[in-house]
């Protein structure tokens, strides 16, 4: 994009730009940035105290600079005077803030092209729409065991759902089908994969599209991993597959490989699973989302998530699924996921695993569900966050990959927020251990 912002601010009728960035947590921060002076912030960027944001950082530091991606300008379908960009973080004196979840999706790509590979992804975000304060599901009337497809429920929410795919239309992302899932009040909507980048800019847009058009309509939407035990929980369920650097050829497709996937492909999901437990600290970020990958069965029958780390042929019972030829779903993600360290994460360890040709070990087609594997046949995925982020302490891969000094600022803030989390004095306990 070569025209100046203001220049195209014009043309668009844009009156306000919106530059933002993603912190550690999966929060966006912006500043919010009028036509006439764009041009300069794009240029030197917005400045913000990194201390207000979950970055890692004090006080005493001086200002971060955001600097704005004009190649991924988004126009707010649902007000289109306004412009959302994405943007990076640099110190004052121009070094890059490592703690920035999108100069680590950045680097992990840039290792990917050296190596001659360009990554593809696309997500499933899931999420519920609830009453305006948030405590209930928006439909009294959807309360079938078995809702997932449901037509009635489906358009008896329909200005919002097509109000959120017109907005994909008009952007260009190829939205082509929404649908009701697995639980009640819970949908999904689909659009065209695209350059892991370009994916992970348009899923953090996506989250802030669907709140604000959900919040147009008196509705709340959340993508919370777990909001209702009852429930299934919002997956965000990753679609991968890795290209020569021309963006011609699939390096994941083999027609005579087993289910259609090459031996490149077969060493990346290798690398996955061979780092899986250390992964769940950034796709399954929060303390609920062990309530969602450790869930009792739900209403509907079903959890739709896995609980063991192996891999599936079209099988939605294991961490990794593989639907067809030259690709493979992630199905361990949550909607609490950063949609940016999401994919750098899960990039770095199928790195990895190509570097060391990693073996996955045997597939396994069993229903995790009703028949599980063996005790000791595989491993299992943490039982709640601590797990999870001690995985990650130790794990030399995605320290090397992502930045040791980033790893060490997000397990910083992570211990902090299960330390918070561990003061706390739940209803239950107090209900079960009141009259000890």
């Amino acid at each position: 994009m070569t025209d100046p912002l203001s220049q195209i601010a014009h043309q668009k009728g844009i009156r306000y730009f919106l530059i933002c960035f993603t912190d550690l947590f999966g929060v966006q921060r912006a500043k919010l940035v009028p036509s006439q002076a764009i041009d300069l912030l794009a240029a030197n960027g917005a400045g913000f105290a990194g201390f207000a944001a979950w970055l890692d950082m004090t006080p005493a530091d001086p200002d971060i600079l955001a600097i704005p991606d004009p190649n991924s300008l988004f126009q707010l379908p649902w007000r289109p005077d306004v412009a959302w960009m994405p943007a990076d973080l640099y110190s004052v004196d121009g070094k890059p803030i490592i703690q920035t979840p999108r100069l680590v999706l950045k680097s992990v790509l840039s290792q990917a092209e050296e190596r001659g590979y360009r990554v593809r992804t696309g997500v499933e975000c899931e999420y519920f729409l609830l009453s305006a304060e948030g405590h209930q599901l928006s439909d009294p009337r959807d309360r079938s065991s078995k809702p997932c497809y449901d037509q009635e429920s489906l358009m008896r929410r329909f200005d919002v759902i097509s109000e959120i795919c017109d907005g994909m239309l008009n952007l260009g992302w190829g939205p082509y089908q929404n649908d009701h899932e697995d639980a009640n009040g819970q949908f999904e909507m689909n659009w065209t994969y695209a350059d892991a980048l370009c994916t992970a800019d348009r899923h953090a847009f996506f989250k802030y599209m669907v709140k604000s058009i959900a919040e147009k309509h008196g509705l709340r939407a959340t993508f919370m991993p777990k909001p209702f035990p009852h429930l299934t929980g919002n997956g965000c369920h990753t679609h991968l597959s890795v290209w020569d650097n021309a963006g011609t050829t699939n390096l994941f497709y083999d027609p005579e490989g087993e289910l259609g996937l090459s031996s490149l492909a077969y060493q990346f999901i290798g690398g996955v699973l061979h780092s899986a437990q250390a992964l769940c600290a950034f796709t399954n970020p929060t303390i609920n989302s062990y309530k969602r990958i450790h869930a009792p069965v739900t209403a509907s029958g079903a959890t739709w998530s896995p609980s063991t780390i192996s891999y599936s042929g079209n099988n939605r019972t294991h961490t990794i699924r593989i639907p067809d030829a030259g690709r493979f779903e992630l199905r361990l993600a949550d909607g609490a996921a950063n949609p940016y360290l999401l994919p750098a994460a899960l990039i770095a360890l199928g790195l990895d695993g190509i570097e060391q040709k990693r073996d996955p070990g045997p597939r396994y087609d069993n229903n995790s569900y009703t028949d599980p594997l063996p005790k000791g046949t595989v491993k299992s995925l943490p039982i709640h966050l601590l797990d999870a982020l001690r995985s990650l302490e130790t794990n030399t891969i995605l320290a090397n990959a992502l930045n040791n000094g980033f790893v060490k600022s997000y397990l910083k803030l992570k211990y902090q927020e299960w330390r918070d989390y561990s003061k706390q004095i739940s209803p239950w306990e107090l209900e079960q251990t009141i009259n000890c």
